[in-house]
Order: structure tokens, then C-alpha cells, then sequence
């Protein structure tokens, strides 16, 4: 099946279905909101790699998952799985895929419980915002779609604490979003508790009907005057600040665990490998060699097959066998900030001493810190090349020689098998 093809119909008909139907209450799940979830669901679905139907499974859901607010707002889950299936059906999808994405549009009902992989992602790209600066935006467009379609006056200061009691009882499902996304869902539950405490404040003041004035401060030629309106801007000035080393540190948890992820991955191909070699080398140790005296055609392809799996299995070891560094450093290189101390290989034969003093001083220089992250990282990529060169190497022996094995054993059979030994 031509999953893109597909997808791109889905697409098309998610776009169309908005401009049919109308939409003017929903100020939040409309066609941009439905962008933004697939959107979400493409960015967490290739950080997984997956194939070509899990991810055409995902998109689509992503597309159909809202289409339902246009038929009814109470149970719009099942409206919208109607929606998907008649359309699927329609243009002769797979049973099995309809079912998994029905299933991936009613993971997303409140309160969320996914199960499988792509139900997390989807119901993670469905709260995506939440952690993200758009969040404040978003907020405010559930605020006015709420009170439009239940037609209530819920004040701001109610919604606030709506919000943040949901706030603090949602987690993301995937690991990519906790690592993404939760100091951003952290940040923006302080900026609504900031809010609904400003808001209380407030309706506290009201009743006394007193006038603050503001508190005289000196001015900049010496007289007495009232605090300047910069000192708003310096405080988002300051936040402003604070938010690329939010990013940074998201950017190092995010590499790290990409990198443990791929390596990862490459221990279990060259687990495969030499799981798959050694059942070789085993079949052709105790069956072949002590037979090979009545076969003698099929000496040569043997001792073919026999060092492709030997070379193979070689290789896969080599990928996985660690080396460990030396494990010492010394006070210099703490103090000229060349060594790395989050690597467990350059401290291991350190006293304890020696180590606090070295942490101690990377926390208290961000510029060593960082440096310090930098370098684990690139060393982990190294290691990495590394590892997965190796592994390229050997799984190409095992290829290109197993061709040949075989080649050569049905050439030995063919030419030189009727005769006697």
C-alpha cells in the first residue's frame, strides 16, 4: 500500500472537511489547532523512527482526531472515529490499520490513557502546547471556546485554576516530550499561579478603595522621583534571558538520549549477529568438518562459510567491547578546565576528595559546565561512529560472504557432487 498517497488524502480531506463545515465556536479545535497536532505528531513520530505504516497510522489520526467538534461537541471521540472510518473504508485502507487508528483517536478522550506507542504519541502531540510558549495563547482560545459553547460567564481568575489543576495532573507519555516539554509545562504553571495570586490580591484590595502610590525612589540627578518603566521591560528582558538555557539543557538531554538510544540499538544488531554466527559456527563444528572426509567437494565452501561467521562474529564483539580510560586526572586539568568529569572513565581511580573538588568547581563555572556537556557529548558521538563502523563492517561480511557461501556450496554440488570421493 502507498502509505504517502495515501496520508496526502487524508490531509486534503481534513483541510476540506473544515471549510465545509462550521466552525465559528470553536475558537480552539479548528484547523489550526488540528496543524499544530499533526505537526507535533510528525516531529515525536520521526524522533522514533518509525516505519512507513506506523507513521501514516499516526498522522492520520493526527488529522482525523478532531474532525468530530464539526458533527456534535458532546462525545466528539466516536463522531470522529465515524468520520475516519468512512473515509478509510472508503478508499480500501487496511482493516487492521482503521482499527489502530480508531484506537489512537479514543486514547485521546480526558483523561488520556494510552497504551500502545503510537496512542502516547498522539496524545502527546493532542497537549503538545502545554510546554510550549504558545501555551498563554492557547489558554486563552480554550477560555473563550469554553464559555461560548457552554454558554456560562466562568471568570478568568476560575479558569486559571482550571488550568492549573490540570496543569499539575498531566504527564506526557513519550520520553521525548518529558524531556522536551515539561520545564516549559513547569514554567508556564508558575506564570498562572503568578496570575491567579496577582488576581487575588487584587480582589483583596478592592474593598479598601485606597489609591497606592507608588514609592518615591531616587532619581538619576538626585532628586526624588517614581520608578522608572524600564524596570518592567528588564524584568522580561531577565526572563528572556533565562529561557535559552531552559533550551540548552533541553538540548543536551534530548543529544544524550538520542545518542543511548542509538547505541542501544547497534549493542542489539551485534547482539543478533553474534547470536547468528554462533548457531553457524556450531552447526558446522559438530556436523560438517568430522564429515567433510566423505564430502570433500565442500571443503572449500565450508571453510568459506566458516571465516565469513568467525570474521563476522569478530567484528560484532569488537563494536560492543568497551575500553576504559586510564581514570585519573589532576588538579591542573581541573583548573584549566581540559578534563570532563561526567564521563565516569576520567575519575574512576580518583580519591573522593579529588572528585568533589573537581564537580565543585564545574558547578560553579558555567562555562566549564557546559564545556563539560559538550565534550560528553561529542565523546558519546565518537564512541558511537565508532561502534556503528564496525558493526557496518561486519554485518557487510556476513552479506556479501554468505553470498558467496552459498554460491560456492551450489557450485560444489553442482559440478562435483555425483562423483566418488
Amino acid at each position: 500500500m502507498n502509505y504517502q498517497h495515501l496520508l496526502d488524502q487524508v490531509c486534503d480531506y481534513a483541510l476540506n472537511y473544515f471549510k465545509t463545515h462550521n466552525t465559528d465556536k470553536l475558537v480552539y479545535h479548528n484547523k489550526k489547532h488540528t496543524e499544530d497536532v499533526a505537526k507535533a505528531t510528525n516531529q515525536i513520530a520521526n524522533h522514533y523512527q518509525l516505519n512507513d505504516r506506523d507513521f501514516f497510522v499516526v498522522s492520520a489520526s493526527a488529522w482525523f482526531h478532531d474532525l468530530g467538534y464539526m458533527v456534535s461537541l458532546q462525545n466528539h471521540e466516536e463522531h470522529s472515529v465515524d468520520v475516519a472510518h468512512a473515509f478509510l473504508e472508503k478508499h480500501n485502507a487496511d482493516v487492521e490499520d482503521i482499527n489502530t487508528i480508531e484506537s489512537c483517536i479514543r486514547a485521546t478522550k480526558m483523561p488520556q490513557q494510552p497504551v500502545t506507542l503510537l496512542e502516547k504519541i498522539l496524545c502527546d502531540a493532542d497537549l503538545f502546547h502545554l510546554g510550549t510558549e504558545d501555551f498563554a495563547k492557547k489558554d486563552r482560545q480554550m477560555f473563550e471556546e469554553y464559555n461560548g459553547i457552554h454558554k456560562t460567564e466562568l471568570s478568568k481568575l476560575e479558569w486559571r485554576q482550571k488550568s492549573i489543576t490540570f496543569l499539575e495532573s498531566h504527564h506526557y507519555n513519550t520520553d521525548y516530550c518529558r524531556l522536551l516539554l515539561d520545564s516549559g509545562k513547569e514554567k508556564n504553571i508558575e506564570e498562572l499561579k503568578a496570575k491567579v495570586a496577582n488576581a487575588v490580591n487584587k480582589t483583596e484590595d478592592t474593598p479598601v478603595k485606597e489609591i497606592e502610590q507608588p514609592i518615591p525612589t531616587p532619581a538619576p540627578n538626585g532628586e526624588v522621583g517614581f520608578p522608572p518603566p524600564e524596570i518592567e521591560s528588564i524584568k522580561k528582558k531577565k526572563d528572556k534571558k533565562e529561557r535559552p538555557e531552559k533550551g540548552i539543557e533541553t538540548m543536551f538531554r534530548i543529544s544524550s538520549s538520542n545518542h543511548q538510544r542509538l547505541s542501544d540499538m547497534a549493542d542489539n544488531k551485534a547482539h543478533i549477529m553474534i547470536t547468528v554466527n554462533s548457531i553457524i559456527l556450531s552447526a558446522i563444528i559438530s556436523l560438517l568438518l568430522r564429515r567433510l572426509s566423505e564430502y570433500e567437494y565442500l571443503i572449500v565452501p565450508t571453510f568459506i562459510l566458516l571465516t565469513v561467521s568467525l570474521l563476522a562474529m569478530t567484528f560484532s564483539i569488537l563494536s560492543t567491547r568497551p575500553s576504559i580510560p586510564p581514570g585519573t586526572f589532576t588538579k591542573e586539568d581541573v583548573d584549566e578546565k581540559k578534563v570532563n568529569l561526567l564521563f565516569f572513565g576520567n575519575f574512576y581511580r580518583m580519591p573522593i576528595e579529588d572528585y568533589i573538588y573537581g564537580m565543585q568547581k564545574v558547578m560553579e563555572d558555567k562555562e566549564f559546565l557546559y564545556g563539560s556537556l559538550i565534550k560528553d557529548v561529542y565523546t558519546q558521538g565518537v564512541v558511537l561512529g565508532k561502534k556503528y563502523r564496525l558493526l557496518r563492517i561486519g554485518y557487510n561480511i556476513f552479506m556479501f560472504g554468505l553470498i558467496i557461501a552459498v554460491i560456492a556450496f551450489i557450485i560444489a554440488s553442482a559440478f562435483f557432487g555425483n562423483k566418488p570421493a
